[in-house]
């Protein structure tokens, strides 16, 4: 089954709420008081229109590129033990995701949705450490004829809503949406050793476009 949902409007259809109530009140403070009190409003309405947008993005032609999943930093590259999807000692790298990044998230490389799972949690800020055993988390185990990956995007202090616009079974395009996060946030990248990491912490990547990792076998 392929996923439909490759283009998406410049601002996300999710954001859409956010922006109209603060515009209708600015309307209304205007109309009923004066233009000073609906400032406010309006910058909120604008603030919401940057942080709900989807950039576009030069996905690298090269499928063995694993690009980053998200906007941000990256905050750590880790050997971890990984059990739930890869059931190995693999790599972990770890971008932190401020309030003024992009939320969108992307397909690091193309393949099958064969894992899925969404674990309730706590709302910690997502730059502490273990906010991946402890916040609230959406993972998914992406298959693909060179190897496969685990991408987990956890909930911070802000982001109270994981949304997914794909499933279990859904073919993912390189560089693809595939949900968001709304307000700051973590992405953690599990792969197998057969991925060489091209980045080190303190790097600033732009998911869809920033080059993570390479497959080497």
């Amino acid at each position: 089954m392929k996923s439909d949902v490759l283009n998406k409007p410049y601002i996300v259809e999710d954001g859409y709420p956010f922006i109209i109530v603060p515009l209708l009140l600015a309307v209304a403070a205007g109309y009923f008081l004066n233009a000073y009190v609906a400032v406010l409003p309006l910058l909120l309405a604008g603030y919401f229109t940057y942080f709900f947008r989807n950039p576009s993005r030069t996905i690298p032609a090269d499928e063995r590129l694993l690009v980053s999943p998200a906007d941000g930093t990256v905050v750590g590259v880790e050997d971890v033990e990984e059990d739930s999807y890869l059931n190995q000692k693999c790599r972990k790298i770890i971008i932190f995701l401020s309030i003024f990044d992009a939320h969108v998230n992307r397909a690091p490389l193309a393949g099958t949705i064969d894992f899925q799972q969404y674990t309730c949690g706590r709302f910690r800020p997502a730059y502490k450490e273990g906010v991946g055993y402890e916040n609230e988390r959406y993972s998914i185990g992406i298959h693909s004829a060179h190897t496969d990956i685990l991408v987990t995007i956890i909930a911070g202090i802000l982001a109270r809503r994981i949304v997914s616009w794909v499933t279990l079974g859904d073919e993912l395009q390189h560089g693809q949406l595939y949900g968001m996060i709304k307000f700051g946030s973590c992405a953690e990248i599990y792969v197998r050793d057969n991925v060489e990491i091209t980045v080190k912490k303190g790097d600033k990547v732009r998911g869809g476009e920033s080059v993570i990792g390479r497959i080497v076998q």
